[in-house]
């Protein structure tokens, strides 16, 4: 029986999908990873031990039942196992590809605390939720009735996307706008398609859309519309625009030509892979074909561009990081990936500024040292004196994260309240602001964190405002 299938871990060695060969995945913009064909992904899942207490599924976000959709897929009962990943997750086929579980639920599972390698939780869920697509198991959006209420959402990222999903299949009338011209946030603009192919994000986009979820793009707030009129023209809002605000270095020569943001590098290939009028990408300036490129950042949007550069055509990749390997936020798998397909790193190295006139020319690298921990627990660097040198660059790009922008101010909404990290403050149960009928979830709460964490919030928002919804239809209705 069932227990046949399963605790399989100590005679079946830890195997992940097949990875293409690094000289050839690094010519495209295609995902790395291989399927899993239905006989490795029943093998691999036999692996999990059935721990009574779960520790991939409590350090998951979404606290998803990866026990038992594990034994399901051991078992072969892929709909089923299907059924209830995307019980508690969104959009479980964009986790399986992106989330860290390096850092989540693979890093805490309990074999691998014993020596046996993690069971593959990710590949699996990736395999189980492609699967689905395929034979038609994930269905529409029919709300079994439609209710009158509205919904605003601003920000059509994971957050908000998660919301809108879950508020449309309970009948509320949802209208989601974004200020780019598709839904997706760094979903879609963000993050690479070798991490996350691009199609993949677009049928759940349709999905949405074909069951009612209404679009509205190229919209800004406070510029295209006022903040004031979307309150007026809908029962309830909900803030999810994420932070889009990049860091900047203060150094000299930080304004020189070819010293780019991150994001601004990443959307124009990202535009580029839909076919779309880049002239900032064609002229060359965000594009690393034929260039020396350094990146200056050591989490995973710095993994992104030192990727995506190679893919370009750089003629070097270099990777400037102030910390070692050890102490970087990045993914340990992302910086292997990075690795094989030939970026260099340099460690405990940190940008003084940049050489050259108008165009840059190279980075003036500062040699640093890891010395007493922070109040994080983390080593802080220091420099090393005399130790400075120039690394020749003629692309530079900054991936030093991402704070939150002046929303109101932007919106001319001052009576919004926000954190001193300039975050919008919201209860962290309900997501509710101080404003009445407005919530905010994801990033531009929490600050720049991970997908999985802002469709957990976003899901939790779209609770609350049904409960806010309903509590006042009570209260007209008395």
């Amino acid at each position: 029986m069932a227990t046949q299938k399963m605790l399989k871990f100590v005679t079946v060695a830890k195997e992940t999908p097949e990875k293409r060969p690094a000289t050839l995945r690094n010519q495209d913009f295609h995902e790395i990873y291989r399927e899993f064909a239905a006989e490795k992904a029943a093998e691999q899942a036999g692996r999990c031990s059935q721990c009574g207490v779960p520790y991939c599924q409590s350090h998951c976000p979404l606290h998803n039942n990866i026990p038992d959709w594990l034994r399901l897929t051991a078992e072969g009962r892929l709909q089923e196992a299907y059924e209830i990943s995307q019980a508690t997750n969104t959009f479980p086929e964009i986790c399986g590809r992106i989330c860290p579980q390096d850092r989540l639920c693979e890093g805490n599972c309990v074999i691998e605390q014993s020596g046996h390698g993690t069971v593959t939780i990710g590949s699996v869920e990736k395999y189980l939720t492609d699967t689905a697509w395929e034979n038609g198991w994930v269905k529409p959006i029919k709300p079994a009735a439609d209710r009158p209420e509205s919904v605003a959402i601003i920000g059509a990222g994971p957050g908000g996307l998660a919301a809108a999903d879950l508020l449309r299949r309970k009948g509320y009338q949802v209208t989601v706008y974004d200020r780019y011209d598709r839904a997706g946030g760094l979903l879609t603009y963000g993050i690479p398609g070798f991490k996350l192919e691009k199609p993949v994000v677009m049928q759940r986009i349709e999905q949405l859309e074909l069951g009612g979820v209404q679009f509205v793009l190229n919209c800004t707030v406070g510029v295209d519309i006022s903040f004031d009129a979307i309150r007026g023209q809908h029962d309830a809002v909900l803030i999810a625009t994420g932070v889009y605000k990049s860091r900047d270095i203060e150094a000299p020569g930080v304004g020189a030509r070819g010293v780019v943001k991150a994001l601004d590098y990443l959307t124009a290939s990202n535009r580029k892979s839909f076919g779309d009028d880049v002239p900032e990408f064609d002229s060359g300036e965000l594009n690393a074909a034929g260039k020396r490129v350094v990146v200056i950042g050591g989490g995973d949007t710095a993994m992104d561009c030192v990727r995506t550069a190679i893919r370009q055509g750089a003629t070097s990749v270099k990777c400037l990081y102030r910390r070692d390997r050890a102490n970087m936020p990045g993914s340990q798998r992302e910086v292997q990936n990075a690795e094989e397909e030939g970026v260099e790193f340099v460690w405990l190295s940190a940008p003084k500024g940049f050489t050259g006139g108008e165009s840059v020319e190279g980075v003036m690298v500062q040699k640093m040292r890891l010395g007493e921990p922070d109040a994080t627990g983390r080593q802080s660097p220091e420099l090393i004196e005399g130790a400075d040198y120039v690394e020749e660059a003629d692309l530079v790009v900054q991936a030093l994260g991402f704070e939150p922008e002046d929303v109101p101010t932007l919106w001319g909404v001052p009576e919004l309240a926000v954190t001193r990290w300039g975050t919008i403050k919201a209860d962290f149960r309900t997501h509710a602001t101080n404003l009445p009928g407005v919530y905010a979830a994801g990033d531009i709460v929490r600050g720049a964190s991970l997908v999985v964490w802002a469709i957990r919030d976003g899901r939790e928002a779209a609770e609350a405002i049904m409960a806010y919804l309903k509590q006042t239809e009570v209260v007209a209705a008395e």
